[in-house]
């Protein structure tokens, strides 16, 4: 089954999208998300309403052809984040030591992990929120990758090696993934 050459992307009434080279920007109601995108012999462009992702060449390969996918659903993401946004819900979990969270600048900081006296920390990216709700800890924003990549942050901080994993299960974990309401 051959993949398609060609894939088209609508633009919703509430978003504006600008393509400037290699360059795609993609603003609506929660911000802006500008992003560097580009392929050998792909190009990107913008006619009306819609977003073109094309082959343009005659001999197209095959990483070209995936490569068409993956562009396109680069800037789905972007506009769905513009308009959405993202959520991660995470799950704190411990049956030895009870975790303490706090986020404190730029940083979650995971206090009394295993019963450790060093925190332990983890990188919030820039344009990321990282609310604290009990035991659940909740990751927003815009971009869907540094959302995701926050959230993996989190769950790599609180890994544990040295004890066994069947018994020691205490980490924060992702529960959930999904988008949030859009704004009107």
């Amino acid at each position: 089954m051959a993949k398609e050459l060609k894939k088209t992307i609508a633009i919703p009434d509430n978003v504006d999208v600008s393509i400037d080279g290699r360059s795609v920007t993609v603003s609506g109601p929660n911000g802006e998300i500008t992003r560097e995108l580009w392929y050998p012999h792909l190009t990107i462009q913008q006619i009306e309403q819609n977003i073109y992702v094309d082959v343009d060449t005659t001999m197209v390969r095959k990483k070209q052809k995936a490569m068409v996918g993956t562009l396109a659903s680069h800037i789905q993401n972007m506009i769905d984040g513009v308009v959405s946004g993202y959520r991660y819900r995470m799950k704190m979990v411990y049956s030895h030591f009870p975790i303490q969270l706090r986020v404190k600048d730029d940083k979650l900081v995971i206090g009394n992990f295993l019963g450790e006296k060093r925190e332990r920390t983890a990188r919030i990216l820039s344009g990321v929120d990282v609310a604290l709700h009990g035991d659940e800890v909740v990751v927003t924003g815009i971009n869907k990758e540094l959302v995701g990549q926050t959230a993996a942050n989190i769950e790599q901080a609180t890994r544990i090696k040295s004890r066994d994993p069947r018994v020691f299960q205490d980490g924060i974990y992702v529960v959930g993934k999904e988008m949030m309401e859009p704004v009107k």
